[in-house]
């Protein structure tokens, strides 16, 4: 059976580490029922944090219309506004490591969750522009610190499943986006009509799933978890990790993909309504986009860490893409459900990413380096994309360029992507 497949069971070990036999004493033993409570529990939390990590977007991006002309924006500021996520998962996502060796990983998510619950609940309340953009930035500046830490508590809680729980959260993470993509518009209207409202009640989800992490805020380093591995930092004569081909190929790729997200997340409910989609069918379309990410984002992970290579996922989704997009700049409405379905598959790039930085090192502190660079280089990288997108819409009045560039971007993609693949580790090459 593969390691990635098996279970932990404290239990089945004697202190000494030789197999229990039947004239051992239970009392060794006594630790090892809160150790699998605190391990049910990290699991319900990364599920719970999951389904936050996308909400504050797909919702915004299924009321982008209403909340431009609610505040005055224009298509330029609107494409800034789209813009603003991987802005701050770039910004904000590089100080995770140090906040996570200062506090511990859990107690970060915990405040990364809170964060999101008050920004969210903040953000009906903005009468402008610039309160509307400091309430999004507080919401996504705790997606970020969970963004990186994702695959840092998967390495440390459960470092012999690292295929599977990656594959758990990043299920939930896509059930949340298309969750939020789908109800928004409906629930809006159900609620009387107003964007406010259907923008802050996902603020509900977030105030949940801060509660798993509260038991284990003092769950800082490896000596207070016996049941996890450790995450603190390297030493500092520790080789760098931006010497590393493969942290840069992986950087890149993430980038690449996570551009190509946040223009879909970001327009692709406008794109359909502008070729004569009604919002709600649009919402939908956004919601079958990112549900793809539901089943998919349980198999690829499992599926690469059986592989040595992930080069031919990386390509096969790369290619579902470029065909999608193809059939968006050809007949977006005639195909609308074809093309939001190949974009869903190539939009599993994301799990994809997460699950190569956790193979891509040997130790739960490269994955802490590893999981910030890549994540911080990356999120930089898909910045000018949204704003690009929109301005080209905007000075061509179509949506053939902002199209073009989608589906051009995908080629480089794909090269990166098979390089950040290969099978090696960053401590190899660095």
């Amino acid at each position: 059976m593969p390691d990635e497949q098996k279970t932990l069971d404290p239990a089945a070990t004697a202190p000494s580490g030789a197999p229990a036999t039947a004239g051992d004493s239970p009392a060794p033993d006594r630790a090892a029922p809160a150790r699998r409570w605190a391990l049910g529990l990290v699991a319900v939390g990364l599920v719970l944090a999951a389904l936050n990590l996308r909400p504050a977007i797909t919702s915004l991006g299924a009321l982008l219309e209403e909340v431009s002309e609610d505040l005055h924006m224009s298509g330029s500021v609107a494409g800034v506004l789209t813009s603003v996520p991987p802005l701050c998962f770039a910004v904000f996502g590089i100080t995770a490591p140090r906040l996570a060796r200062r506090f511990g990983p859990a107690a970060v998510v915990c405040a990364g969750m809170a964060a999101i619950f008050t920004g969210l609940v903040l953000r009906p309340f903005a009468t402008g522009t610039a309160a509307f953009l400091a309430a999004s930035a507080l919401a996504l500046m705790g997606i970020a610190v969970s963004n990186v830490l994702m695959p840092v508590i998967v390495k440390r809680y459960f470092p012999d499943r690292v295929g599977s729980m990656t594959g758990l959260y990043s299920m939930a993470l896509a059930l949340g986006t298309s969750i939020a993509a789908a109800a928004t518009v409906p629930m809006t209207d159900a609620l009387g009509g107003g964007w406010r409202l259907g923008l802050g009640v996902w603020a509900v989800l977030a105030a949940l799933a801060v509660l798993p992490w509260l038991p284990l805020l003092r769950d800082r380093d490896a000596d207070a978890a016996p049941h996890a591995a450790p995450v603190a930092a390297p030493p500092a004569a520790a080789p760098r990790i931006t010497r590393s081909r493969t942290a840069w190929a992986l950087g890149v790729f993430f980038g690449l993909q996570a551009t190509g997200a946040y223009i879909t997340m970001g327009w692709m409910p406008q794109i359909f309504r502008d070729s004569g989609v009604p919002a709600t069918t649009a919402g939908v379309l956004l919601a079958v986009t990112m549900v793809m990410g539901v089943p998919l984002a349980f198999v690829i992970p499992r599926l690469a860490t059986r592989m040595k290579n992930q080069g031919p996922i990386v390509v096969a989704l790369g290619l579902c893409g470029l065909t999608g997009y193809t059939g968006l700049f050809l007949a977006p409405a005639a195909g609308a459900w074809v093309w939001a379905v190949l974009l869903g598959i190539s939009n599993c790039a994301f799990p994809l990413a997460l699950t190569m930085i956790g193979m891509r090192s040997r130790t739960g502190a490269g994955v802490v380096r590893l999981s910030a660079f890549a994540q911080s280089v990356g999120y930089l990288i898909s910045i000018p994309g949204p704003l690009l997108v929109g301005v080209l819409y905007q000075h061509s009045g179509g949506w053939g360029l902002p199209i073009a560039l989608m589906g051009g971007l995908m080629v480089p993609q794909m090269i990166v992507g098979t390089l950040a693949g290969r099978d090696r580790t960053v401590e190899d090459e660095c």
